[in-house]
């Protein structure tokens, strides 16, 4: 049985809604923040969270605060999506209690968790970071600019990336996990576009994609924290 908690947390700025889910005999935490288009009830994230729960992992999702204001609007400026990320990886220090912590998001969330890591943001707890389609570039416009502060990152990194994604072209993703080298693991999804989509003469339904996403995730988080 998997028990869900909602419930908020207060930043200097309002509210912003949380959702805690954590299976009885979970092993692991992750907190996930989501990305820019999206809240932490999209259909992905639900389904992400809820195939690591049957894997033993607990997850902690939440929203920026420009998703709790109505019909939303363009993302929050950098700073307040860090003092978010920081407020909801404290707050999932004490939901967590003794497990194993990690923090990651999908995308913009991914991108915003990292950058809270490297400017001494989040506790030494948080044993590694779990990216969903980090975003390195703009479509069409090759840069690892978006991922320079990675380097000051130390803990373990999981890109979960698709092969067809267009914001993490393999040509550019492929030097950039070269030069952050043992600290950073890359599991492809073939033929997958930014939102982990495949053609449908891939063969391979989104329930499969999420499950296959969600084992290299337990395993990420398995062998980090043993």
């Amino acid at each position: 049985m998997t028990h869900a908690l909602r419930g908020t947390l207060d930043l200097s700025t309002g509210r912003v809604s949380t959702l805690w889910l954590r299976p009885e005999g979970a092993t692991h935490a992750l907190v996930f923040a989501h990305g820019a288009g999206t809240a932490l009830d999209h259909p992905i994230l639900e389904s992400f969270a809820l195939a690591l729960a049957s894997r033993d992992v607990a997850t902690l999702r939440y929203n920026f605060p420009y998703m709790e204001r109505r019909g939303g609007g363009p993302p929050d400026r950098p700073p307040r999506l860090v003092d978010t990320v920081a407020a909801a990886v404290e707050l999932a220090t004490d939901l967590a209690g003794e497990l194993p912590l990690f923090a990651g998001g999908r995308s913009m969330g991914a991108r915003m968790t990292s950058t809270a890591l490297s400017e001494g943001r989040l506790p030494e707890r948080v044993r590694g970071l779990v990216f969903h389609a980090f975003p390195l570039h703009r479509p069409g416009h090759p840069s690892i600019e978006r991922a320079e502060h990675l380097d000051r990152v130390a803990v373990p990194l999981l890109f979960l990336q698709g092969e067809r994604d267009r914001m993490a072209t393999p040509e550019v993703l492929g030097p950039l996990l070269d030069r952050l080298g043992d600290r950073a693991r890359l599991h492809a999804v073939p033929q997958a576009d930014h939102q982990f989509r495949v053609p449908r003469r891939a063969g391979r339904s989104a329930e499969e994609i999420t499950a296959d996403l969600a084992n290299a995730t337990a395993a990420f988080v398995r062998e980090v924290a043993s």
